[in-house]
């Protein structure tokens, strides 16, 4: 219960109130919140109820994990309990996104909603991304070229993943296939569902439920760990990848003859 006194202490201080003023919120004395907070006695049941539910917090979050490194509550609600741990910043207040590497991704699915592996993750600084909460994941396989296999795609976290928009590339984690790369059609209205579409087309597209995604994840960025080799760089090769993407480079051609 070591976490839980320091939690209850340090959430109620990041909300700005006092010991009384958060006892009037959860109807209950101030000295049971003095108790709880210095270890003196355990929470019932009840208040962790309550106190799960003003905060937003899942309850074993706030049992299980030491909160006491978050400097905010801008926690991110998903549905009505699932928590995003909060932005990072550096010593000059500069935002700083973690970094989920191949060996990391791994555990990801298990780890995606508990602060300390979120803790554990390497971090880097990229000022010219927008503002949002941001994560790099690492890219597998070869379904959406022209991406390379071992790529990182730097992604904006999608809060409503019902708002996500057809045509776009999101990294999507779901509960049975973990973490991929895809490109959207939503069609969450028709059939409550996403088509995840790869852009290369030796691959097929299939759909998942809304009901079996975690997380969406919108593409700002990408960055890429291997050098492209010369054939891949050739007018023919670009020309030919775009045409298995169903671009039309019609007016391209011409105006190279």
């Amino acid at each position: 219960m070591c976490n839980l006194s320091k939690n209850i202490k340090h959430l109620r201080g990041l909300k700005g109130l006092t010991q009384e003023s958060l006892a009037e919120e959860l109807s209950v004395t101030r000295s049971r919140i003095s108790s709880y907070e210095e270890g003196r006695s355990s929470p019932s049941i009840d208040f962790l109820i309550d106190f799960s539910n003003y905060f937003k917090l899942p309850i074993d979050i706030i049992v299980r994990n030491d909160l006491t490194k978050a400097k905010d509550v801008s926690f991110i609600e998903v549905g009505n309990k699932r928590v995003l741990f909060p932005i990072s910043i550096d010593a000059e207040n500069e935002n700083l996104i973690e970094v989920v590497s191949a060996k990391a991704s791994a555990g990801y699915l298990l780890g995606y909603d508990d602060p300390e592996y979120i803790e554990q993750l390497q971090k880097i600084k990229l000022p010219f991304l927008p503002t949002g909460k941001h994560r790099a994941f690492p890219i597998k396989g070869n379904s959406m070229l022209p991406m390379k296999d071992g790529s990182y795609v730097v992604a904006e976290f999608v809060e409503d993943i019902k708002e996500a928009k057809s045509g776009l590339s999101y990294i999507v984690v779901t509960k049975d296939d973990g973490m991929t790369y895809k490109r959207l059609e939503n069609r969450v209205e028709e059939r409550q569902s996403f088509l995840l579409k790869p852009d290369n087309p030796s691959y097929q597209p299939y759909e998942v439920p809304v009901s079996e995604i975690l997380e969406l994840w919108k593409f700002t960025c990408s960055i890429n760990t291997q050098e492209y080799e010369e054939h891949e760089l050739k007018l023919s090769s670009i020309i030919q990848m775009f045409n298995g993407l169903g671009v039309e480079l019609e007016a391209l051609k011409k105006s190279l003859i």
